[in-house]
């Protein structure tokens, strides 16, 4: 992966809108140590991230912030185990990633991770009902289709469930996309600039969603952003500049 190049519109600010509840003193569900990574560029090495450590507990919500090209997207790749750092260790949920080959850290993340992008991830052949089954469905739960339903009906898209990605409005695409992650039951969100391609109204709509969710979940949120008003939501932030944490 390389550095974050990723944009977002500036999210407007909602009245009585509430932080993300801090983590409780359960154990670390992510911690990094000494991440860096280094690419091969013509005949020099290019450092994107350098010196990492991050320690995240069971429940907590992080935002990774920084301009763009500063390694957010690279870093958020390495903590979901999408990628593997040149240097350092991840543990997620009890499990090494970087002691692990890509089956076994894919293993891992069917376990424990869910995903939202900014640019939604929708099968385009598939219903809303479907991509939202999808998950279940490879795990092979009994109950895939009424779980996607019910969880389509909290986002707000119960009439909708029959229409394809096509059919669907950004905002309407990337709450089907977060019904999705929450279908496969994560313990870990990650969510790497979920509002890029939406308006202002829109994002924030979604943004309000996402924190809900994960409050009723229970779930842990890294979140890439580089609006710090939406950082602020969070109940940690970890601010990058040139692949070094300054904050």
């Amino acid at each position: 992966m390389s550095g974050s190049n990723l944009s977002t519109e500036q999210l407007a600010e909602s009245d009585g809108a509430e932080l993300a509840p801090a983590a409780d003193a359960s154990p670390s569900i992510l911690s990094a140590h000494g991440i860096g990574k280094t690419v091969r560029t013509g005949d020099s090495d290019l450092t994107i991230l350098d010196g990492i450590d991050i320690e995240i507990k069971r429940g907590a919500a992080l935002a990774i912030v920084g301009a763009s090209g500063s390694g957010k997207t690279t870093l958020l790749g390495i903590l979901a185990g999408l990628d593997l750092p040149s240097r350092g260790t991840v543990t997620l949920a009890g499990s090494t990633l970087t002691d692990l080959d890509e089956e076994q850290r894919a293993l891992v993340r069917g376990r424990e991770v869910g995903f939202v992008f900014q640019n939604f991830q929708l099968l385009a052949s598939l219903s809303a009902l479907e991509n939202v089954m999808l998950p279940a469905e490879l795990r092979g739960d009994s109950d895939a289709r009424a779980q996607a339903e019910s969880l389509l009906a909290r986002v707000g898209l119960a009439e909708r469930t029959s229409h394809y990605p096509r059919q669907l409005s950004g905002g309407e695409q990337q709450r089907v996309a977060i019904a999705r992650a929450f279908a496969s039951q994560p313990s870990i969100l990650f969510a790497d600039e979920p509002t890029g391609n939406l308006d202002t109204k829109t994002g924030s709509t979604v943004i309000d969603l996402l924190f809900e969710l994960n409050a009723e979940f229970g779930t842990t949120l890294i979140l890439v952003t580089h609006d710090m008003r939406l950082a602020e939501r969070c109940s940690q932030q970890l601010v990058l500049d040139s692949g070094r944490r300054v904050s």
